[in-house]
Protein backbone atom coordinates (compact mmCIF):
# COMPACT_ATOMS: atom_id res chain seq x y z
CA UNK A 1 0.00 0.00 0.00
CA UNK A 2 0.86 3.87 -0.90
CA UNK A 3 0.98 5.68 2.01
CA UNK A 4 -1.66 7.41 0.98
CA UNK A 5 -3.86 4.60 0.60
CA UNK A 6 -2.74 3.62 4.20
CA UNK A 7 -3.52 6.44 6.01
CA UNK A 8 -7.11 6.46 4.25
CA UNK A 9 -7.42 2.81 5.84
CA UNK A 10 -6.60 3.77 8.75
CA UNK A 11 -8.62 7.69 8.42
CA UNK A 12 -5.81 9.71 9.52
CA UNK A 13 -7.18 13.09 10.02
CA UNK A 14 -5.62 16.82 10.96
CA UNK A 15 -6.69 17.79 14.34
CA UNK A 16 -6.47 21.55 15.58
CA UNK A 17 -6.55 21.72 19.67
CA UNK A 18 -9.42 24.09 20.66
CA UNK A 19 -11.36 23.78 23.73
CA UNK A 20 -14.85 25.65 23.84
CA UNK A 21 -14.69 29.01 25.81
CA UNK A 22 -17.57 27.17 27.95
CA UNK A 23 -15.56 24.45 29.10
CA UNK A 24 -12.64 27.22 30.21
CA UNK A 25 -15.56 29.48 32.10
CA UNK A 26 -16.35 26.45 33.64
CA UNK A 27 -13.06 25.62 35.11
CA UNK A 28 -12.19 28.70 36.45
CA UNK A 29 -15.43 28.49 38.26
CA UNK A 30 -15.03 25.01 39.92
CA UNK A 31 -11.09 26.58 40.49
CA UNK A 32 -12.98 29.48 42.52
CA UNK A 33 -15.10 27.38 44.24
CA UNK A 34 -12.73 25.05 45.96
CA UNK A 35 -13.67 24.09 49.46
CA UNK A 36 -10.37 23.41 50.91
CA UNK A 37 -9.41 20.86 54.19
CA UNK A 38 -7.52 22.14 57.17
CA UNK A 39 -4.22 22.61 56.25
CA UNK A 40 -1.98 19.11 57.19
CA UNK A 41 -0.13 19.48 60.29
CA UNK A 42 3.60 19.14 60.42
CA UNK A 43 6.21 20.09 57.26
CA UNK A 44 4.84 20.89 54.10
CA UNK A 45 3.81 17.90 52.04
CA UNK A 46 5.03 15.79 54.25
CA UNK A 47 0.77 14.23 54.07
CA UNK A 48 0.55 15.39 50.80
CA UNK A 49 0.53 18.47 48.37
CA UNK A 50 0.73 21.43 50.35
CA UNK A 51 -2.70 23.44 50.91
CA UNK A 52 -0.07 26.90 50.48
CA UNK A 53 1.04 25.81 47.32
CA UNK A 54 -2.08 24.70 45.38
CA UNK A 55 -4.19 28.02 46.51
CA UNK A 56 -1.18 29.92 44.79
CA UNK A 57 -1.02 27.84 41.79
CA UNK A 58 -4.92 27.51 41.52
CA UNK A 59 -4.80 31.62 41.46
CA UNK A 60 -3.00 31.25 38.52
CA UNK A 61 -4.82 28.73 37.05
CA UNK A 62 -8.49 30.80 37.19
CA UNK A 63 -7.06 34.04 37.05
CA UNK A 64 -3.95 34.67 35.03
CA UNK A 65 -3.18 31.28 32.85
CA UNK A 66 -3.59 32.35 29.09
CA UNK A 67 -4.88 28.64 27.49
CA UNK A 68 -5.30 30.61 24.70
CA UNK A 69 -1.96 31.50 24.55
CA UNK A 70 -0.56 27.87 25.11
CA UNK A 71 -3.36 26.43 22.78
CA UNK A 72 -1.43 28.62 19.94
CA UNK A 73 2.15 27.17 21.07
CA UNK A 74 0.57 23.44 20.92
CA UNK A 75 -0.86 23.64 17.46
CA UNK A 76 2.22 25.04 15.82
CA UNK A 77 3.04 21.36 16.06
CA UNK A 78 1.30 18.98 13.67
CA UNK A 79 -1.49 16.98 15.65
CA UNK A 80 -3.49 14.05 14.00
CA UNK A 81 -5.76 11.34 14.81
CA UNK A 82 -6.04 8.07 13.79
CA UNK A 83 -9.22 5.47 13.78
CA UNK A 84 -7.32 2.42 15.40
CA UNK A 85 -9.31 -0.25 16.27
CA UNK A 86 -12.44 1.50 17.01
CA UNK A 87 -10.13 3.99 19.06
CA UNK A 88 -9.45 7.55 17.82
CA UNK A 89 -5.82 8.30 19.18
CA UNK A 90 -4.27 11.35 18.90
CA UNK A 91 -0.87 12.24 17.97
CA UNK A 92 2.06 14.82 17.15
CA UNK A 93 3.69 13.91 13.55
CA UNK A 94 7.04 15.98 13.40
CA UNK A 95 9.48 15.53 9.90
CA UNK A 96 12.64 15.60 9.68
CA UNK A 97 14.05 18.76 9.00
CA UNK A 98 16.20 17.73 6.15
CA UNK A 99 16.44 14.38 4.43
CA UNK A 100 14.78 11.16 5.55
CA UNK A 101 14.55 10.70 9.20
CA UNK A 102 15.04 8.13 11.79
CA UNK A 103 11.27 6.63 12.41
CA UNK A 104 10.48 7.53 16.26
CA UNK A 105 7.77 6.53 18.15
CA UNK A 106 8.20 8.50 21.85
CA UNK A 107 5.21 7.87 24.50
CA UNK A 108 4.65 9.19 27.89
CA UNK A 109 3.41 7.38 31.17
CA UNK A 110 1.66 8.79 34.08
CA UNK A 111 0.79 11.51 35.27
CA UNK A 112 1.75 13.23 32.53
CA UNK A 113 1.18 13.38 28.61
CA UNK A 114 2.34 14.23 25.26
CA UNK A 115 3.66 17.84 26.93
CA UNK A 116 6.49 16.80 28.33
CA UNK A 117 7.43 15.27 24.90
CA UNK A 118 7.39 18.31 23.24
CA UNK A 119 10.51 20.10 23.87
CA UNK A 120 12.87 16.94 21.92
CA UNK A 121 10.71 17.89 18.85
CA UNK A 122 12.90 20.58 17.75
CA UNK A 123 16.49 18.63 18.99
CA UNK A 124 15.30 15.46 17.38
CA UNK A 125 14.31 16.44 14.14
CA UNK A 126 16.76 19.03 13.55
CA UNK A 127 19.71 18.42 15.82
CA UNK A 128 22.37 20.47 13.46
CA UNK A 129 20.45 23.44 14.11
CA UNK A 130 21.35 22.57 18.06
CA UNK A 131 24.53 21.87 17.53
CA UNK A 132 24.09 18.22 18.28
CA UNK A 133 25.77 15.82 16.17
CA UNK A 134 22.96 12.81 15.92
CA UNK A 135 20.79 11.88 13.12
CA UNK A 136 17.90 13.63 12.32
CA UNK A 137 14.34 11.73 13.52
CA UNK A 138 10.94 11.80 12.51
CA UNK A 139 9.16 11.86 15.55
CA UNK A 140 5.13 10.35 16.00
CA UNK A 141 4.05 11.12 19.66
CA UNK A 142 0.72 9.88 20.79
CA UNK A 143 -1.58 10.12 23.68
CA UNK A 144 -2.37 7.02 25.66
CA UNK A 145 -5.68 5.59 24.99
CA UNK A 146 -7.59 7.37 28.00
CA UNK A 147 -5.24 10.37 28.01
CA UNK A 148 -5.00 13.72 26.16
CA UNK A 149 -7.17 13.90 22.90
CA UNK A 150 -7.17 9.83 22.57
CA UNK A 151 -10.26 8.12 23.31
CA UNK A 152 -10.51 5.53 26.21
CA UNK A 153 -11.47 2.11 24.88
CA UNK A 154 -12.75 -1.00 27.41
CA UNK A 155 -9.58 -1.90 28.13
CA UNK A 156 -5.83 -1.64 27.52
CA UNK A 157 -2.04 -2.30 29.01
CA UNK A 158 1.15 -1.91 27.98
CA UNK A 159 0.52 -5.06 25.40
CA UNK A 160 -2.19 -3.62 24.15
CA UNK A 161 -1.29 -0.26 23.25
CA UNK A 162 1.93 -1.90 21.54
CA UNK A 163 0.04 -3.05 19.24
CA UNK A 164 -2.23 0.26 18.38
CA UNK A 165 1.46 2.05 17.74
CA UNK A 166 2.79 -0.95 15.62
CA UNK A 167 -0.21 -0.17 13.23
CA UNK A 168 -0.11 3.26 13.55
CA UNK A 169 3.35 3.27 12.72
CA UNK A 170 2.18 0.91 9.48
CA UNK A 171 -0.27 3.66 8.80
CA UNK A 172 2.26 6.41 8.55
CA UNK A 173 4.40 4.26 5.91
CA UNK A 174 7.55 3.00 8.25
CA UNK A 175 8.27 -0.09 8.35
CA UNK A 176 10.84 0.11 10.67
CA UNK A 177 11.19 2.10 13.83
CA UNK A 178 12.28 2.82 16.94
CA UNK A 179 10.82 3.53 20.01
CA UNK A 180 11.30 5.20 23.39
CA UNK A 181 8.95 5.97 26.64
CA UNK A 182 9.06 6.08 30.47
CA UNK A 183 6.99 5.09 33.17
CA UNK A 184 3.68 3.54 31.07
CA UNK A 185 5.68 4.17 28.02
CA UNK A 186 8.61 2.23 28.85
CA UNK A 187 6.41 -0.99 29.33
CA UNK A 188 4.49 -0.16 25.64
CA UNK A 189 7.90 0.66 23.85
CA UNK A 190 9.23 -2.68 25.37
CA UNK A 191 5.90 -5.36 24.06
CA UNK A 192 6.59 -3.81 20.74
CA UNK A 193 9.70 -5.02 20.90
CA UNK A 194 8.84 -8.47 22.19
CA UNK A 195 5.59 -8.45 20.15
CA UNK A 196 7.00 -7.70 16.43
CA UNK A 197 10.88 -7.26 16.90
CA UNK A 198 11.52 -7.65 13.00
CA UNK A 199 10.39 -4.20 12.69
CA UNK A 200 12.51 -2.62 15.53
CA UNK A 201 15.15 -1.10 14.97
CA UNK A 202 15.74 -0.32 18.84
CA UNK A 203 14.25 1.09 21.98
CA UNK A 204 15.19 3.69 24.80
CA UNK A 205 13.21 2.90 28.41
CA UNK A 206 13.39 5.27 31.69
CA UNK A 207 11.99 4.97 34.79
CA UNK A 208 11.06 1.48 34.59
CA UNK A 209 11.06 -0.88 37.56
CA UNK A 210 13.26 -3.94 36.30
CA UNK A 211 13.53 -6.43 39.34
CA UNK A 212 16.62 -8.77 39.13
CA UNK A 213 15.35 -12.55 38.77
CA UNK A 214 14.28 -14.14 42.58
CA UNK A 215 13.09 -17.39 43.25
CA UNK A 216 13.95 -21.38 42.56
CA UNK A 217 16.87 -22.19 40.02
CA UNK A 218 18.26 -18.31 39.94
CA UNK A 219 21.63 -17.42 41.66
CA UNK A 220 21.76 -15.21 44.57
CA UNK A 221 21.42 -11.68 44.81
CA UNK A 222 24.63 -9.64 44.49
CA UNK A 223 24.91 -6.85 47.19
CA UNK A 224 23.66 -4.13 44.58
CA UNK A 225 21.16 -5.98 43.79
CA UNK A 226 19.82 -6.79 47.31
CA UNK A 227 20.69 -3.13 47.80
CA UNK A 228 17.79 -1.98 45.36
CA UNK A 229 15.87 -4.27 46.29
CA UNK A 230 15.48 -3.13 49.65
CA UNK A 231 15.22 0.72 47.78
CA UNK A 232 12.35 -0.15 46.03
CA UNK A 233 10.60 -1.77 49.04
CA UNK A 234 10.81 1.41 51.05
CA UNK A 235 9.81 3.50 47.96
CA UNK A 236 6.88 1.30 47.29
CA UNK A 237 5.80 1.97 51.14
CA UNK A 238 5.62 5.71 50.64
CA UNK A 239 4.83 6.38 46.80
CA UNK A 240 2.83 3.43 45.88
CA UNK A 241 -0.41 4.14 47.14
CA UNK A 242 -2.09 5.65 44.06
CA UNK A 243 -1.56 2.76 42.54
CA UNK A 244 -3.44 0.02 44.83
CA UNK A 245 -6.71 2.81 44.21
CA UNK A 246 -5.66 3.16 40.55
CA UNK A 247 -5.42 -0.47 39.10
CA UNK A 248 -8.60 -1.68 41.27
CA UNK A 249 -11.03 0.87 41.81
CA UNK A 250 -10.18 3.76 39.03
CA UNK A 251 -13.77 4.78 38.36
CA UNK A 252 -14.03 5.63 42.39
CA UNK A 253 -11.29 7.92 42.20
CA UNK A 254 -12.28 9.25 38.54
CA UNK A 255 -15.42 10.98 39.99
CA UNK A 256 -13.63 13.39 42.11
CA UNK A 257 -10.68 13.97 39.63
CA UNK A 258 -13.12 14.30 37.36
CA UNK A 259 -15.10 17.29 38.68
CA UNK A 260 -12.64 18.68 41.01
CA UNK A 261 -9.70 20.70 39.55
CA UNK A 262 -8.00 21.17 43.16
CA UNK A 263 -8.12 17.57 43.58
CA UNK A 264 -6.54 16.91 39.86
CA UNK A 265 -3.81 19.27 40.77
CA UNK A 266 -3.68 17.91 43.73
CA UNK A 267 -3.50 13.89 42.72
CA UNK A 268 -1.04 14.97 39.57
CA UNK A 269 1.50 16.88 40.86
CA UNK A 270 2.27 15.85 44.32
CA UNK A 271 4.12 13.08 42.17
CA UNK A 272 5.48 15.47 39.76
CA UNK A 273 7.40 17.06 42.96
CA UNK A 274 8.18 13.74 44.18
CA UNK A 275 9.50 11.71 41.32
CA UNK A 276 11.51 14.48 39.91
CA UNK A 277 14.61 16.11 40.76
CA UNK A 278 13.13 19.12 41.64
CA UNK A 279 14.89 18.97 45.01
CA UNK A 280 11.38 19.47 46.93
CA UNK A 281 10.78 22.85 45.09
CA UNK A 282 8.21 22.14 42.20
CA UNK A 283 8.12 25.10 40.04
CA UNK A 284 11.98 25.97 40.53
CA UNK A 285 12.48 22.79 38.17
CA UNK A 286 9.08 23.24 36.13
CA UNK A 287 7.62 26.56 35.18
CA UNK A 288 4.01 27.28 36.44
CA UNK A 289 2.41 27.45 32.88
CA UNK A 290 3.98 23.94 31.57
CA UNK A 291 2.54 22.20 35.38
CA UNK A 292 -0.82 23.84 34.01
CA UNK A 293 -0.75 22.77 30.54
CA UNK A 294 -0.29 19.48 31.47
CA UNK A 295 -3.30 19.14 34.04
Amino acid sequence: LTRLARSRAMRITPFTIDVPDEVLSDLARRIRATRWPPPAPGDAWAQGTDRAFLERLLVRWADDFDWRAEERRLNSFRHFHAGIDGVRIHFVHARAREGRGIPLILTHGWPSSFVELLPLVPMLTDPAAHDLDAPAFDLVLPSLPGYGFSERPPQANSRTVARLWHKLMRGLGYERYGAGGGDFGAGVATHMALENPAAMIGIHLSTLDIWPPTGEGTRPLTEAESAYVAHVGRWDAVERGYSAIQSTRPQTLGYGLTDSPAGLAAWILEKWRAWSDSGGDLERRFPRDFLLTLL
